[in-house]
């Protein structure tokens, strides 16, 4: 067993954008995630025939997020500003519970 537990960080999204530009960036990545757990819950729903109450949870979570960027955005928009986004992923390999 290793004391080291793998980790990494990337770069998803680094600069200043338009509003336009930052829209378009952002609404594709938040309704690309919404879009998979709405897959996931259709894929729950069709296999055990109940919804999944954390899958539903973040669905929403994901919506509301997607209304305080769009409110976000359109102030920029009516500001004339620029938007900075800096947006990293970091990923930390968990050991299997079932291999422990």
């Amino acid at each position: 067993m290793s004391s080291h537990t793998p980790q990494s960080s990337h770069k998803l999204i680094n600069g200043e954008f338009s509003a336009d530009d930052a829209k378009t960036i952002l609404m594709a990545l938040i309704n690309n995630k919404i879009q998979f757990h709405q897959l996931e819950r259709w894929s729950g729903n069709e296999r055990l025939g109940a919804d999944n109450p954390v899958v539903s949870r973040r669905i929403e979570e994901l919506m509301q997020t997607k209304e305080a960027l769009a409110a976000l955005i359109e102030e920029s928009e009516a500001k004339g500003a620029r938007l900075a986004i800096h947006c990293s992923i970091d990923i930390t390999m968990l050991e299997n519970a079932a291999a422990s």
